[in-house]
């Protein structure tokens, strides 16, 4: 019998003349790992809640769903509580207790299940999720990715035939993000719990799961195995940028044949295709003077160039905490952020950089050590000096700072003229911010940031619930607003996003920052808070790609100077066909503008427009 059944549905939220959902038929078995995916906005969050008949937002719902062959309306009460679990993208929201083991318990205690087997439960849960050291703790002292882990553990402790997740990794950093995803992977593998999670982050998701449901403007664009809709999504210009690195790189490239899905099955293409091509070995050939000491007195020196720049962030020796016999989050942190820049913050979930930026923003006060705002002690910003056209904070949790019933309200302030980059659609002004999607919320809040006119705006995970579409004119924008003068600081765990954005990075622990370097030499150094292109390409290039622009670059310099060889050999050669695809690149202006391949320097390459190779076109496919 199928877990979810769903005939011709659709879904209107109350006041709206335009259908959330619009005629989905799909059917998911027992036991299925269900992937969901789609811009934002596409209907994935409303399609998630009408599964869980408590969650149903207030609309219309039409059509047929049903739960076990039954209709989901007759769910409703003891049924969904026990064999439909939910976990949403902001843990805090579902956290009701103050103790963790208290936590655990919760659910079951509201359901009457008798209290050894209550405690029975939650030992197991404990143990299965490895939070027994947590289970005295207070929930409130949990870090980001363990409440995360702790909400999922709540969940399961009531043995729920079925498991939906909204986003439950927007929040994570990469490393406690992967360890989620393998315990929900496990829950699905040895338990046989049905898994429907809806994510923007599919470079793990998409080879394990058995179906992927793309949607677009509510509509079904597929609903079948990750291999065929890699090649689906890879014909559509927006969702082809979220598919996993690997399928991306291939799409980009135009090549036909069975599309890698995966960080090995990337790096196993290349092989193919590159072969061990020796430019990885050049870095042995290194002029020796860009070394040792002589690269430090370099790096000293363009240390000494930045320091005359005006500063718009100075933390010098920070220390905080949030009570006074408590431990220290920062534990004397010095960061120098200049005018003009962008600046990312990157680091494990609780390593302080959340404070960091209530602490710039003069939210909260360090205890010792010094703060300065444009070169001014922070200290004497009075009467709320600091947030008049001076500083700006979009924070994590944004649905607090909407307190409009709609969108329209909200925008009041705002001079959207000034800001038609990041485009609102006009159809969302009638509703409650709170019925937004995920993508859409960040865009009001910033633009509710932005009423301001500030000369430094701080952003707390500001892609957190975008699609990579709205990824990218985000980071457009941002660059927009570097233009005009105004300094960005922002926390992420999103590693491509801050590639492709940022000026400068730095890589917080433990209330420190342990360092700080130019983006792209920040990620081509790093193993785990890095881009998936660096571990794909990792051996092929003497100069190792960041990016996916960095990619397509590095690969078809290596085809033409391959084929250059071949031909001073008196080898035949044909004409570069590694260009690459306008929608899969585009995020490279030089790209989207001019439509050439990327550093193609093979003399018939030259002043030609590149021929894109649509997937449509590709043939044969993974077995």
């Amino acid at each position: 019998m199928a877990a979810f059944t769903a005939k011709n549905l659709s879904f209107t939220y109350s006041g709206s003349k335009d259908p959330a959902l619009f005629d989905l038929s799909f059917e998911v078995q027992n036991g299925e790992f269900i992937t969901l995916s789609g811009e934002t906005g596409s209907g994935k969050s409303t399609l998630l809640r009408c599964l869980k008949p408590e969650l149903t937002p207030n609309g219309e719902l039409c059509g047929k769903l049903l739960f076990n062959g039954r209709d989901i309306s007759k769910s409703k009460g003891r049924l969904s509580a026990e064999k439909i679990g939910f976990v949403g993208q902001h843990p805090e929201h579902q956290i009701v207790t103050d103790k963790v083991w208290h936590e655990l318990a919760f659910a079951a205690e509201n359901l009457g299940i008798e209290r050894d087997e209550i405690r029975r439960r939650v030992a197991e849960t404990a143990c299965f999720f490895g939070i027994e050291h947590l289970f005295e703790r207070s929930t409130t002292a949990l870090s980001g990715g363990q409440k995360q882990l702790l909400t999922l553990a709540s969940v399961m402790v009531t043995n729920p035939d079925v498991l939906i997740l909204d986003e439950p990794t927007a929040r994570l950093d990469p490393v406690a993000a992967a360890e989620f995803l393998s315990v929900v992977s496990r829950l699905n593998t040895e338990f046989g719990t049905t898994v429907i999670i809806s994510e923007h982050r599919l470079e793990q998701l998409f080879s394990r799961s058995d179906k992927i449901l793309a949607l677009k403007d509510g509509r079904t664009l597929c609903f079948c195995e990750p291999e065929i809709a890699a090649e689906k999504m890879g014909t559509d210009g927006v969702l082809c940028r979220s598919l996993p690195a690997a399928a991306r790189l291939f799409s980009a490239l135009g090549l036909s044949g069975s599309c890698p899905l995966s960080v090995k099955e990337g790096g196993d293409f290349l092989c193919e295709k590159l072969g061990h091509f020796p430019d990885s070995q050049k870095t042995a050939e290194k002029d020796p003077r860009q070394s040792g000491a002589a690269a430090t007195a370099a790096s000293r020196i363009e240390e000494a160039r930045k320091d005359s720049r005006p500063k718009a962030l100075e933390m010098k020796d920070a220390f905080f905490r949030f009570e006074k016999s408590g431990e220290d989050i920062l534990k004397g942190l010095s960061l120098t952020v200049y005018e003009g820049e962008i600046f990312f913050i990157l680091g494990g979930n609780g390593s302080g950089k959340t404070t960091a930026l209530s602490v710039a923003a003069g939210i909260k006060k360090a205890y010792s050590g010094k703060v300065k705002i444009f070169e001014k002690s922070i200290e004497k910003y009075k009467g709320g000096e600091l947030y008049r056209g001076l500083v700006s904070l979009l924070p994590q949790d944004i649905e607090p700072i909407f307190l409009k019933d709609t969108v329209a309200d909200e925008l009041k302030s705002v001079d959207r003229r000034s800001y038609d980059f990041l485009p609102l659609d006009d159809s969302l002004l009638s509703r409650h911010p709170y019925d937004l999607s995920g993508g859409q919320q960040q865009i009001l809040g910033l633009l509710k940031a932005l009423s301001t006119k500030p000369r430094l705006l701080l952003l707390d995970e500001p892609t957190k619930g975008l699609d990579s579409a709205s990824k990218l004119a985000l980071s457009s924008a941002l660059k927009q607003l570097k233009e005009t003068g105004m300094t960005i600081v922002a926390v992420t765990h999103d590693a491509e996003f801050a590639a492709d954005t940022a000026d400068r990075c730095a890589m917080f622990f433990r209330g420190q920052n342990v360092c700080a370097a130019p983006s792209r030499d920040f990620f081509k150094s790093g193993s785990f808070y890095t881009t998936p292109f660096v571990p794909i390409t990792k051996g092929f290039f003497e100069d190792t790609p960041v990016t996916l622009a960095d990619t397509v670059a590095a690969y078809s310099q290596a085809i033409c100077r391959r084929k250059q060889a071949a031909a001073l050999n008196g080898e035949t050669t044909s004409r570069c066909d590694t260009a690459p695809r306008n929608e899969a690149a585009e995020h490279d202006e030089s790209v989207a503008r001019s439509g050439r391949a990327i550093g193609c320097d093979e003399p018939s390459c030259r002043g030609n427009d590149a021929v894109f190779v649509k997937c449509s076109q590709k043939k044969g496919g993974r077995k």
